[in-house]
């Protein structure tokens, strides 16, 4: 098995000028007229962002700012977790039944993402986020190749909708704000660059593969919002879009590493790098496909001379 550690550097360098060669959805701030009082509309910083940047809740009152230290996480919140910590989920099956991963590898791979399970067998993505806060839970169902499950009675779904949906309604005080999933394992592994991809099945995979590096997903090809990558500033990231016939994930999230360049969280912070592997080496059929970078690793047999680098 090969994969991009051993590719060409020119091979995972930053498309600087791809990303306006296709056309994509645009990607641009909320309108200002749909925004918060909390935000500073000349800078376009959120002071909740900003505050839980810093651990604090930023609110104002009566025409007055004030701040409250934020809880760590709940009791409550660590018990979801660990209670639906589990290797017997759909998922964790097919890892294993499908080759992707090892017992043992999927063992450490569950630990370190806390994956979760139903009763039913679907798995739950946990997002946790950078203060160790579960922010919500995506629940999905594998099959036996690890692809995920599309029919109807398989569609994801999130675990505070189903939450709700046991309570009869919305909670008074719930709010549910995503995260990139894998965020909590930012903490531990400061030095490390940042990869992220797609699925949260792809970083699962490609964090067995590749340890040197922390592998997050934004769950979703738009998941790419400017505050979710505030936790990264600092860190040298490079984004892995899936591919697709026109180009249209990887420019738009070449588009979106821009956007989160520009804002002022970001200064002084690495460049992002946007891969073009998958626009540069994947095949048409593969792109038809829609492949991720862990189906590229896989089916790909070319031998290339990269020493795993950014």
């Amino acid at each position: 098995m090969t994969g991009f550690e051993n590719m060409h550097p020119a091979h995972l360098a930053t498309a600087t000028e791809h990303g306006q060669h296709y056309l994509c959805p645009p990607i641009s701030n909320a309108d200002d007229s749909k925004r918060p009082a909390s935000v500073l509309p000349e800078l376009g910083i959120s002071l909740k962002a900003i505050g839980r940047d810093i651990g604090l809740d930023i609110f104002v009152r009566d025409g007055e700012l004030l701040t409250h230290p934020l809880p760590s996480p709940t009791g409550c919140q660590r018990a979801m977790w660990r209670k639906s910590l589990t290797i017997n989920s759909s998922f964790c099956r097919a890892l294993v039944q499908s080759r992707y991963l090892s017992w043992q590898q999927m063992v450490d791979a569950v630990c370190r993402y806390r994956l979760g399970g139903t009763r039913s067998g679907r798995v739950i993505f946990w997002q946790i986020d950078n203060y160790e806060r579960i922010c919500d839970g995506k629940v999905m169902s594998y099959g036996p190749d690890c692809h995920r499950r599309k029919e109807k009675e398989y569609t994801p779904t999130w675990v505070s909708a189903l939450l709700t949906k046991r309570h009869g309604g919305k909670q008074e005080g719930d709010i549910v704000r995503h995260c990139l999933f894998g965020l909590h394992l930012l903490k531990d592994r400061d030095l490390q660059p940042v990869a992220v991809v797609e699925a949260e099945k792809t970083a699962v995979i490609l964090s067995a593969y590749y340890p040197q590096y922390v592998w997050l997903a934004t769950g979703g090809l738009f998941e790419v919002q400017p505050e979710k990558f505030r936790p990264l500033k600092g860190r040298k990231v490079i984004l892995f879009p899936d591919t697709d016939p026109d180009g249209k994930a990887y420019a738009y999230w070449y588009e979106a590493a821009q956007l989160v360049m520009a804002q002022p969280y970001w200064e002084d912070s690495p460049p992002i790098r946007v891969s073009a592997l998958l626009e540069q080496h994947a095949t048409p059929e593969q792109k038809s496909r829609k492949i991720d970078l862990v189906e590229f690793i896989t089916e790909s047999k070319e031998k290339y001379h990269y020493h795993g680098k950014f």
